[in-house]
């Protein structure tokens, strides 16, 4: 008798069909915890709809890997261990997910690993895998670990797809069967020439969320208090780090309410209410003729930065924000692609691609937060007379103006 099979009804792909072990890996606790840890972090201050969760995403991205691992013709057994590695790839993420691992020493791949490995988990997955295998999937590595984590792999297609429905910017919507049925496995994920035109929407499409979602100029305030937070309750030993993965959001917040810092419990109230500081200062990474010099600036000089703001302006420390949008990498740029047996990189194939890896500094910038109440007073202030900023590039306009019309 044939295996009963389950069903779970998802916004994105509608029904996706599941194995009785996969429902019992699921059920477990560790993987029950990623159903209140949100996918998007405190985006939902700024869009309200995105409160989908990292349980929604991991069943997504496994419906994703399974697709592609069935279209690669591979085995049974290796396309129902790249289903459970889609899975369980994001099972140790913390509190409201890349927010709270901003603050960690380590990537939240190292507490996956653990989850895997150490807990309960590892005994259900023993029964039918070798979990050094699922963890080898998780972090890239091995003839299957693209698959998952890769240049263009399942983890992005997913929550490109998802964000873009739960937020409703529109940017993220992307053709993924179309890039799932152009690849194939050969030292890593190669995307056949058919599949450019899909890749290159996926791109730009990320390439506009970045500005619109994951790097709004509010998400990264709000992230930037929560962040202050959570490291004075580590540093001050009352939540370990370690400990993250045992954490969901809501366990979080309690916490910070509760704490017996009265600038946590401040932060989140002020989060709980919405009440967000405002930009003073920004300067636009394209405005330096190397920009990439930016992110060269440790965090402790950052805080240094901020504190001589606050010294010169009579203000708390805690209440100056200097923040650099997150470094766009856009690792899909370096996908090879298949053109009459020989390999090229995308950044040669397509002239859009080409343009965005130069454009991809347009966007963000270094911005200086401090709360509403205090603004009128910082109009004045000159942000490189407290960091060693970039030269800034004045002839610079032309050449992104032209970047940009070959772009669109």
């Amino acid at each position: 008798m044939s295996e009963k099979r389950k069903f779970i009804r998802d916004s994105v792909y509608g029904d996706i069909e599941l194995s009785e072990f996969e429902v019992e890996v699921m059920d477990m606790p560790q993987f029950q915890r990623i159903r209140r840890i949100k996918q998007l972090g405190l985006i939902s201050l700024i869009y309200p709809g995105a409160n989908h969760t990292r349980f929604e995403h991991c069943v997504g991205t496994m419906n994703l890997a399974s697709k592609l691992a069935t279209k690669l013709d591979l085995s049974e057994d290796e396309i129902n261990l790249v289903r459970i590695s889609g899975l369980l790839h994001d099972i140790g993420h913390g509190p409201f997910s890349h927010v709270s691992e901003g603050v960690l020493s380590f990537p939240h791949e190292e507490l996956s690993k653990y989850v895997i490995e150490k807990t309960s988990m590892h005994d259900l997955l023993d029964e039918k895998f070798n979990t050094d295998d699922i963890i080898d999937i998780v972090n890239g590595k091995g003839y299957l670990g693209p698959i998952i984590s890769g240049e263009l792999d399942v983890d992005r297609m997913d929550y490109l797809l998802r964000d873009s429905h739960n937020t409703g910017v529109a940017y993220g919507v992307i053709d993924y069967e179309r890039i799932i049925s152009n690849l194939k496995l050969d030292d890593g994920l190669v995307l056949d020439i058919k599949g450019v035109q899909a890749a290159e929407g996926a791109l730009v499409s990320r390439y506009f969320m970045y500005p619109s979602v994951y790097q709004h100029h509010t998400t990264r305030i709000v992230n930037s208090m929560f962040r202050r937070a959570l490291k004075r309750e580590i540093d001050s030993g009352k939540i370990k780090e370690t400990d993250m993965y045992k954490y969901d959001d809501s366990d979080i917040i309690s916490l910070f309410r509760q704490s017996d810092d009265e600038i946590v419990r401040d932060m989140i109230n002020r989060l709980d209410n919405r009440i967000i500081p405002k930009r003073v200062k920004t300067i636009r990474l394209d405005n330096f003729k190397n920009p990439e010099k930016l992110y060269k600036i440790s965090q402790e000089t950052l805080r240094k930065a901020e504190e001589e703001i606050a010294e010169d302006f009579n203000m708390d420390k805690n209440y100056v924000f200097i923040n650099i949008a997150e470094y766009p990498r856009f690792d899909e740029m370096k996908t090879q692609v298949s053109v009459d047996d020989r390999l090229y990189p995308l950044t040669e194939i397509s002239n859009i691609i080409g343009a965005l890896s130069k454009a991809r500094f347009n966007i963000p910038d270094i911005s200086v937060y401090v709360p509403a109440e205090e603004k009128e007073r910082f109009e004045k202030l000159k942000l490189n007379h407290y960091l060693d900023l970039p030269e800034v590039d004045r002839e610079k306009f032309h050449g992104i103006h032209y970047d940009q019309i070959k772009l669109f």
